[in-house]
């Protein structure tokens, strides 16, 4: 009996003992509460609140208040976290917690964030706020497929018709620069003669997208004063597919297979104008019609943490055409033969913690024949791009990018086997700059770009800045202001070494509105131009005298809109430019417009999908006001101006089937008969200096092809690159 009541003695004392601990170990708990803010003291409801690497945490309720319990002791880390805020770590001593506010920013990686917009057009997949859609300006009729002659329907270019190539808010086409996959393309248009339209080398067929900078544009890309075209080589295929083209000027062929973590695209093509020349009439007189033979190939490897790619492109054309001048009581004979190759290869990828790395290099060739009037020019030049870049995110507040670039350029020309002239330059330069995203609302980019030539033994310093301000839900105002620099055109520096680059200065201010599918931009700028390149007599030549004592400006207001809500199957954009520029460069007596700007100009552009017909309807109309233009019969310089710029045209895709488009396309459906400027004799007769006008090669242009994709998805079409 003592026994059992010893035990039961004992029980009651294991109990009581238990019990206090149990006591004790509910008093050691730490209580954790407090109230969780946004930035304007306004309480944030669902905000998720916990120890890291503990099950201990709440959630805030109507009024931003938490509370939990922690056996959680000494050192610890309180994370607060919510949607579209940033996450905040709060370092604490958990048993001395007192009830604390916390606010959270919002982040500045949410899709409504501001972005930094002055002087730049985007079309991409990954384009925050996309002005164009992934390659569909190629769809606009009278672009015929080329990517520069779509671009010319948007605010900041000049039509310059005679050159097809880019000349952007009163610069001259040579002072854009083009780059695939952020390496430079040194000989980005197709071989060509005086007064006799161009193209770009470059199909849309590759390409996922594209950024068209008419100013202002980061410290990464230099030797530019006016203008950067960014266009970039699709990431990654997943179907396998065949395209075929049956085209009234030629044939292509594009093929992609995809393998692993591989995959192969391949596009070839021939041109042949002659069937063409032979139905529309020409202005011209050709001996041998345009002929070309292309191809272009893109490789991609994807690693764990990147993708190499490697993009190739051919180029074989010649023609040979005689051309009536003013000064001659004959005609000028010219046959052209041009061979052109390019080399890209890229890696990019991720290392460590919020470190990016771009690298890549590029060589391009191009070799040039020349027959002109009886005298042989044979020129080559050999171009290559050395590129590295860095990128680090110290936070989504703070990312630092900072790189190097190398240009090696070689150029030789010889005329008729007696007279040689070139150069060999090298161009090193190194950049940095920083995105400072203050609030979702405020974002500025500063930095700078370093480059030094040796073969004009000069270095150059440009800043650049911009800054963007979200004014409201849907809108924003961005600024943006560069010094850019540019060595001297090849026809300068071939004769002279002692010159040095040319400079422009960058002032922009933009507002952008976007909103479902509605996107409204308006841009007004400056751009002051000093050490231009002059020389004296009737042409840039061996023995003229040149100098850096040029100088100008271009000021303007560009505005687009682009409206694909509104209108049901209709899509468009209208593109209005005015400019206000005046140079002194070349051999010019004074400060002037050059002959290729027109003070306004006007584009817009449609495209209506028709269900029943299954076709896709596209107009392009583009007006501009006249050119100015030098006439010797009158006293002041450059005081001509040729009548307005007119054309519309047209192109219709239909549908036979989803992989199987017949496409037509007509430019300058009314026939205008347009002037581009006037060619006057060097010597008067008569007290007269005679002239002849200076227009297209053909008033118009007629396309029809027959465009085949087969895959196995049965869905995939060439609509998108028509």
């Amino acid at each position: 009996m003592q026994s059992t009541n010893q035990q039961s003695t004992n029980n009651q004392w294991l109990l009581l003992i238990a019990l206090v601990l149990v006591s004790i170990s509910g008093f050691s708990q730490s209580i954790i509460s407090g109230t969780v803010l946004d930035n304007k003291n306004k309480p944030i409801e669902g905000a998720n609140i916990f120890i890291e690497g503990t099950y201990d945490g709440a959630t805030s309720n109507e009024k931003g208040q938490f509370s939990f319990t922690t056996d959680a002791k000494g050192n610890q880390v309180l994370v607060a976290s919510y949607l579209t805020f940033e996450t905040l770590k709060m370092p604490i001593v958990a048993e001395d917690f007192k009830e604390k506010t916390i606010k959270l920013r919002e982040s500045v990686n949410s899709l409504d964030a501001v972005i930094i917009t002055a002087g730049t057009f985007d079309a991409g997949e990954k384009a925050r706020v996309s002005v164009l859609k992934p390659l569909d300006i190629v769809t606009t009729a009278g672009s015929n497929g080329d990517i520069v002659a779509a671009l010319q329907t948007l605010p900041g270019v000049n039509t310059v018709g005679e050159d097809g190539r880019l000349f952007v808010r009163g610069g001259e086409a040579d002072e854009t620069q083009t780059f695939v996959d952020g390496i430079r393309v040194a000989q980005p248009y197709g071989a060509t003669t005086q007064n006799l339209p161009t193209r770009g080398r470059f199909s849309p067929f590759l390409f996922s997208g594209m950024s068209f900078s008419t100013g202002g544009y980061s410290a990464e890309y230099g030797e530019a004063l006016s203008s950067v075209l960014l266009l970039n080589t699709k990431e990654e295929e997943t179907q396998e597919k065949t395209d075929i083209s049956l085209m009234t000027v030629g044939l292509g062929l594009a093929n992609t297979q995809v393998w692993g973590k591989n995959s192969l695209s391949v596009n070839t093509a021939y041109i042949n104008l002659a069937p063409y020349q032979l139905v529309v009439p020409q202005n011209i007189e050709w001996n041998r019609p345009f002929q070309s033979l292309s191809g272009e190939a893109v490789y991609r490897h994807s690693f764990a943490n990147g993708m190499f790619k490697m993009y190739a492109a051919f180029d074989a054309s010649d023609f040979d055409i005689t051309q009536e001048t003013i000064n001659e009581p004959y005609k000028t004979r010219v046959d052209l033969n041009n061979n052109n190759f390019y080399l890209n290869s890229s890696y990019k990828g991720n290392f460590g913690e919020g470190w990016q790395l771009t690298t890549g290099l590029s060589l391009g060739y191009s070799k040039n024949k020349v027959n002109l009037a009886s005298n042989l020019i044979n020129n080559d030049e050999t171009a290559s791009h050395l590129k590295l870049k860095l990128k680090k995110s110290f936070s989504d507040r703070i990312k630092l990018t900072f790189g190097a670039d190398y240009f090696i350029t070689q150029f030789d020309e010889n005329f008729n086997a007696i007279f040689d002239s070139g150069y060999d330059a090298n161009i090193g330069a190194i950049y940095a700059e920083t995105d400072i995203f203050f609030s979702k609302k405020l974002a500025a980019k500063v930095g700078f770009r370093a480059s030094n030539n040796d073969y004009l033994k000069e270095t150059a310093v440009s800043p650049r800045a911009s800054l963007a301000y979200k004014s409201g839900k849907f809108s924003q105002f961005s600024l943006a202001y560069g010094s850019f620099t540019q060595a001297p055109r090849q026809e300068y520096l071939k004769y002279a070494d002692y010159l040095t680059s040319e400079k422009a200065a960058h002032y922009i201010l933009n507002y952008q509105y976007s909103r479902e599918r509605r996107t409204f931009r308006s841009e007004i700028y400056l751009k002051e131009y000093s050490d231009l390149v002059k020389y004296n007599g009737n042409f840039a030549q061996f023995d003229s005298s040149y100098n850096n004592n040029g100088d100008g400006f271009a000021k303007g207001l560009d505005v687009f809109w682009r409206d694909g809500k509104t209108f049901k199957n209709l899509e468009y954009w209208v593109s209005y430019s005015y400019i206000d520029t005046e140079r002194d460069y070349k051999n010019f007596t004074d400060k002037v417009t050059p002959n290729f700007v027109a003070d306004h100009s006007l584009s817009l552009v449609g495209k209506y999908w028709i269900d029943k017909w299954k076709s896709q309807l596209s107009i392009t109309q583009s007006i501009a006001s006249g050119r100015p233009y030098n006439n010797p019969n009158e006293t002041a310089f450059m005081n001509g101006k040729t009548k307005a710029y007119n054309t519309l045209s047209m192109s219709w895709a239909y549908l036979i089937t989803t992989q199987k488009i017949l496409y037509l396309s007509v430019s300058n459906v009314l026939n205008t008969q347009n002037v581009f400027g006037y060619e006057y004799a060097n010597n008067p007769v008569n007290g007269v200096y005679n002239r002849r006008e200076i227009i297209p090669a053909a008033n118009q242009f007629f396309f029809v092809g027959f465009f085949w994709t087969i895959s196995d998805n049965k869905k995939d079409n060439q609509l998108n690159n028509l």
